[in-house]
């Protein structure tokens, strides 16, 4: 699935990471760092064979911290919470607002693990996982992180909310060329979500994504307009635009395609079924047909026109206009 994201780049609307996920990721990176760790171990006890005991205990304390917690720490630092488990997984650790890790919130999670993972073996992390209602273990609980779902089954789009009917038009002049497609999916995303999100954090996140869009408009947030407000009306208004687009291109694409029909004979009136000939010049010759009705006229170069001529107030004969499909916006 294609991601998308806000401006700290971090997916909207994904599902908490259960159990079996997060415990099949924790298996391929505890596989891939025992795999390093030996790897370590053996380099070290090849280098460090004349030393005494207590060098050997030192040396193997520091290769324990630095590839069994460092490492993990220091990759979901550098991949902003996805490391070779997470990813093969399609699972993430971002923030409770959204966000990216950073690395206090690595090393918050890779020392608790230590304990809950390492030296119970993961008895303590199961228990608090099944026991949270986001499946979060300990050492996400006090972190402040969350380990999301990235790749989710496509449904059905959600439609945006509308904005409050004292702001639809009040952005008609805006600026939108300059906003990126991203931050447009950024705001879709959390405009379909954002009943769905602790209180708290959909403040922040329509806070930082109006101001986002008031900086790439160059127009600040109108005061005294919620952010959230603000958000549906602008994109209210693109979509305005939008529909005015298709609806101006399909009535130039219906009036390109009467012109070619009209100058092509191939709409019936030009000459197929009235002579034969190919409208455009006027050689079919079967006489002009006014009202419906074929009436001899004078020779014009050897043959008649042949062009269709509706009759004053027959209205019962006039062609209505081809329907484009579309309905313009009201």
């Amino acid at each position: 699935m294609s991601e998308l994201v806000t401006g700290d780049a971090v997916v909207l609307g994904l599902r908490p990471a259960k159990l079996p996920s997060r415990a099949l990721a924790l298996a391929i990176d505890l596989a891939v760092v025992g795999a390093a760790f030996v790897l370590v171990s053996i380099g070290l006890a090849i280098a460090t064979a004349s030393l005494d005991d207590a060098a050997l205990a030192a040396v193997s304390v520091a290769a324990f911290l630095l590839v069994l917690v460092g490492g993990p720490i220091a990759v979901e630092t550098l991949s902003h919470g996805r490391s070779l488990g997470k990813l093969a997984c399609g699972l993430r650790v971002v923030r409770d607002d959204g966000g990216p890790i950073r690395f206090r919130h690595a090393l918050v999670r890779g020392a608790i693990g230590v304990v809950e993972i390492l030296m119970t073996f993961g008895v303590v992390a199961c228990i608090a996982s099944l026991v949270s209602a986001r499946g979060r273990r300990l050492g996400d609980v006090f972190a402040g992180t969350l380990v999301v779902r990235e790749r989710v089954p496509a449904g059905r789009a959600a439609a945006v909310p509308p904005p409050p009917p004292w702001l639809v038009g009040r952005f008609a002049g805006l600026d939108l060329s300059a906003v990126p497609e991203s931050l447009w999916l950024a705001v879709r995303q959390y405009l379909t979500r954002m009943h769905q999100l602790d209180a708290q954090v959909g403040w922040s996140m329509a806070d930082r994504l109006a101001g986002e869009l008031a900086e790439r408009t160059g127009v600040p947030v109108p005061e005294g307009v919620p952010a959230g407000a603000y958000l549906a009306a602008v994109v209210n208004e693109r979509q305005a635009r939008d529909a005015r687009r298709l609806f101006v291109a399909a009535q130039d694409s219906a009036a390109r395609d009467g012109r070619g029909g009209r100058d092509g004979g191939g709409d019936g009136r030009g000459g197929d079924g009235l002579g034969g000939g190919d409208g455009r010049a006027g050689r079919p010759g079967s006489g002009v047909v006014v009202g419906g009705a074929p009436v001899s006229g004078a020779p014009l170069g050897g043959a008649s026109a042949g062009v269709a001529v509706p009759a004053v107030g027959d209205e019962a004969n006039r062609v209505p206009p081809a329907a484009t499909g579309f309905a313009p916006p009201a």
